[in-house]
């Protein structure tokens, strides 16, 4: 890297860092997860180090929290409130020692103690007494320049507003916190009155002490732990333990978990102990503070520009946390699928108070992999275990282990239901599917109520007025059972007894406007239809597909059923396929797959007409015999197929227009990237698709063109390694022809 292509990243992680501080420690509303936080300032910092000549204007080298907001009165801290330094591996605490004995001379064997004490992750708060009189209370700032929440501070139970035989100066540091269940409970009275809701407790806390009006903040629940100190008129104590001994019999809250370690070795014991505990806590921490017991050592060591060089803070990762798990609830989705999500004992992960995970199938809790190799070594998954949890950005949190020491006695395998829980049909798992699903279809209300939502989701009938909310309460008063009452609600409940414009929630106006929206609909493109049905396997883009090929409902439908006999064939081959492979790798040998899949498919007599219809099915570009099965199965099924043919006595389906032949582009893959300028995303796939061509949604051998706009990144550098036609927005419009 040279020095231009350095300062251009250097400044460009600069702006990143500098807005990341100002939504943390100013707004309360973090935007970066603190893993991604880390990352970019360990890479700013490195940076910095190997080009000097970049830090000279630097402006986040030597910074700490933010600017103080507008809305307070400004304090000045008369010692200067320090960040801590980070360690996220063991080996960094152990260069963390090794570097305070080198820099006092100390032998490897010579005695050093330090303190660790959870890292609560909260608000920084300072607290000045005078004369035992509580003055001022301050937040940390940007360490120098704090804001002034006196009177905020007063109204927490855990600060007192006097303290006696103390000091005539005393400055008390410590962190303002919210409790779990506080937060939960102050967000549950928000949902309840239209207020904000927090993501975790710590914008809770800071939001709370850093209100306007002091009665709002008394309203909070907020909590103080002191841990440290800033100005005094005469020395406290002679080690760090003792100190916060000192502040325990002035009256303040101190960390009962803080010990006093002599070795490496009992700190990352205490650390271990500590996150093994962090789910019982009652408040969040975000790792372990580690600083030297002997204040006069700390005296020697100082400080470094932002950071003490005596103290240092060991990060939990950020992804990561232990947890119990207090149940295991089964959920039923729109295909049938049950689906095992954990419950579990609230924690915060990645900056997010998570109190599910997935648990994906049955294998996954056994301890297997879709494919049936171990995962987890094996362990499986058990209610009142204790299990870490993954998650990073915005994937849906996940169990990543089992802590076999901490499961509790009596804890049995979990057995999975063979019924589903919520209508009882039996819950089937077909040969090479790693799901379980219900066979109930529309008679199981889970089923039906998520079809529902799916029939008016944006990408399907897009109701306006009708969403999820509405179609649960429609249901749940048995109003709406299936798509085709959808169309009957105004005959049924826009007069007489039952009325929509009566119900609460609902006016005669909004009834109305609904009334309205839904006849809108009566007349629907038939790629939007196909898709509304919610067929397992048919997304948006293979509905599209279907609808191009077959042009009509009646194409389509007498294409299923032509070719159902030679849809049953194919299942009977993948299940004679998978038996023969797991015979094969039993037995030691090669897997007959072809001689098998041909006795499979002779064996069930295919005619040769279903045969030309199941051909011409799995024929249309993208469906394959997966989805070509799962439409012949939506056909088959005689309760699906009525209540399609009583939704398509409601409706005019449009068919699609032809695409164009002639076109430059018809026949042809393309994929956009990256910012279009000149045309949504939107509308340059919709014309690229009247013009013959297939929008595909990533960089394959079967792309043909990829069309790149600034910000293009991963898909045009895959697009160039495979030798794709790359063309910029301008390049495209000239090639189909400029509107």
């Amino acid at each position: 890297m040279d020095v231009a292509d350095a300062r251009a990243e250097f400044r460009q992680l600069e702006s990143q860092i500098e807005t990341a501080d100002l939504d943390y420690h100013q707004k309360d509303a973090p935007t970066l997860s603190d893993a991604e936080y880390d990352r970019l300032k360990r890479r700013y910092l490195a940076l910095a180090e190997a080009f000097p000549e970049l830090a000279a204007d630097a402006s986040r080298i030597g910074s700490v929290g933010a600017p103080a907001a507008s809305g307070f009165g400004k304090v000045s801290h008369a010692v200067r409130m320090m960040s801590l330094g980070n360690a996220f591996e063991d080996h960094d605490v152990e260069d963390f020692v090794a570097g305070l004995r080198r820099y006092l001379g100390m032998a490897a064997d010579a005695a050093l103690a330090f303190t660790a004490e959870p890292k609560i992750d909260g608000l920084s708060l300072s607290l000045r007494y005078e004369n035992g009189r509580l003055v001022q209370a301050a937040t940390r700032g940007d360490g120098a320049v704090g804001e002034n929440v006196t009177e905020n501070a007063r109204t927490i139970e855990d600060i007192p507003q006097e303290i006696s035989a103390a000091p005539e100066i005393l400055e008390v540091r410590g962190e303002v916190y919210m409790s779990h269940a506080d937060f939960e409970a102050l967000n549950d009275r928000h949902l309840q009155t239209g207020g904000k809701i927090f993501s975790n407790p710590r914008n809770a806390a800071a939001g709370s002490l850093r209100q306007l009006d002091a009665e709002i903040t008394r309203a909070r629940p907020l909590r103080f732990f002191a841990y440290s100190w800033g100005e005094t008129s005469e020395k406290i104590a002679e080690t760090q333990i003792e100190a916060i001994s000192r502040f325990q019999s002035l009256g303040f809250q101190t960390n009962p978990l803080t010990r006093v370690c002599d070795s490496v070795q009992t700190l990352l014991a205490h650390y271990q102990s500590i996150e093994e505990q962090r789910a019982e806590l009652g408040y969040d921490i975000d790792g372990v503070v580690y600083k030297v017991n002997d204040l006069a050592l700390q005296d020697r060591l100082g400080f470094r520009s932002t950071t003490p060089r005596w103290a240092i803070a060991h990060k939990f990762p950020a992804e990561l946390a232990w947890t119990r798990l207090d149940g295991i609830d089964i959920q039923v989705g729109r295909t049938g699928a049950l689906s095992p999500v954990a419950r579990l004992q609230p924690v915060t992960v990645g900056g997010v108070v998570v109190s599910n995970a997935t648990l994906h199938n049955e294998d996954y809790i056994a301890g297997l992999d879709s494919k049936g190799a171990v995962i987890r070594d094996g362990k499986d998954v058990r209610v009142g275990d204790w299990v870490q949890i993954y998650r990073a950005g915005d994937v849906i949190p996940k169990v990543a282990d089992v802590d076999l020491k901490r499961r509790p006695d009596g804890a049995g395998r979990f057995v999975f239901p063979t019924r589903c829980p919520r209508c009882g049909s039996p819950a089937v798992r077909e040969e090479g599917d790693a799901v379980r699903r219900c066979s109930g279809g529309l008679i199981c209300p889970a089923q039906a109520v998520e079809k529902l939502k799916h029939f008016v989701s944006r990408a399907a009938f897009d109701i306006e007025g009708l969403g999820a909310k509405q179609v649960e309460q429609f249901h749940s008063d048995g109003w709406v059972r299936e798509p085709a009452d959808i169309f009957e609600l105004q005959t049924n409940y826009g007069s007489g007894l039952q009325q929509l414009k009566n119900r609460e929630g609902w006016g005669e106006k909004s009834a109305s406007a609904l009334f309205s929206a839904i006849n809108d609909k009566r007349s629907i493109a038939f790629a939007r239809l196909i898709f509304g049905l919610g067929i397992r396997h048919v997304g948006e883009v293979a509905a599209k597909d279907v609808a191009l090929h077959f042009r009509s409902w009646e194409a389509l439908a007498t294409a299923a059923d032509l070719a159902r006999p030679a849809a049953l064939a194919h299942r009977a081959a993948d299940e004679a396929e998978l038996q023969e492979r797991q015979r094969a790798q039993s037995e030691g040998r090669r897997a007959r797959i072809s001689e098998v899949r041909k006795a499979a498919i002779s064996e069930s007599s295919v005619s040769s007409d279903a045969q030309a219809a199941w051909d011409d099915l799995i024929s249309v570009d993208g469906l394959g015999p997966s989805v070509a099965l799962s439409l012949s199965d939506a056909f088959a099924n005689a309760e699906e197929r009525a209540a399609f043919d009583r939704l398509l006595a409601h409706l005019e389906v449009i068919p699609p227009d032809a695409p164009a032949q002639d076109s430059p582009v018809a026949g042809q893959t393309v994929v956009f990237t990256g910012t279009l300028e000149k045309m949504t995303r939107a509308e340059a796939k919709a014309r690229a698709e009247a013009l013959g061509a297939k929008v595909a949604g990533s960089v394959s051998k079967k792309t043909d063109i990829l069309v790149a706009g600034p910000g293009a990144g991963s898909k045009a550098t895959k697009a160039a390694d495979l030798g794709i036609r790359i063309m910029d927005e301008d390049s495209w419009l000239d090639l189909i022809g400029r509107v």
